[in-house]
């Protein structure tokens, strides 16, 4: 699995804890690093980037961090294809997996701790979409999307 992270200028020292902790784990990560290359970069352009590079199928999975989490989840969310949610719990983690097959988390670095961050991400990373009674909704979601999106 290829996961990519990124956050804005308000959650580097959490960006650094989780790509630490993903790399000693053996996670294929790689930090896009699109605020360091755009001076002046804001949240909605870090989080589109990285939602289009899911969509294009260069990642498998990502991770967006700002001050609470909630901004990432809105810009990621605007990228057809793409659901993202904000995670500052375990349950929460695995169930945006499980019965939402979101392929971004987001997260505030405002809002979490370091460790529960690190325990929030292995829930998400390891969770898989279960299908069952939430594939008729997920595909719900998806057939409104397309009507948004082509209206």
């Amino acid at each position: 699995m290829k996961v990519a992270i990124d956050c804005d200028d308000a959650a580097v020292n959490l960006k650094k804890v989780l790509v630490d902790h993903l790399k000693a784990k053996g996670v294929d990560v790689t930090d896009l690093g699109y605020g360091n290359s755009k001076e002046g970069s804001l949240y909605p352009e870090i989080g589109y980037n990285l939602a289009v590079k899911l969509k294009e199928k260069e990642f498998d999975r990502g991770i967006l961090i700002c001050g609470t989490g909630l901004g990432m989840a809105m810009i990621a969310n605007k990228v057809e294809g793409i659901f993202a949610g904000t995670c500052h719990d375990v349950f929460s983690a695995e169930r945006i997996r499980k019965s939402n097959d979101a392929q971004i988390i987001t997260m505030g670095e405002r809002v979490i701790g370091p460790e529960l961050a690190k325990t929030v991400i292995d829930a998400w990373l390891t969770s898989e979409f279960q299908g069952g009674g939430s594939t008729s909704k997920v595909q719900q979601m998806r057939d409104l999307e397309k009507d948004s999106f082509h209206p």
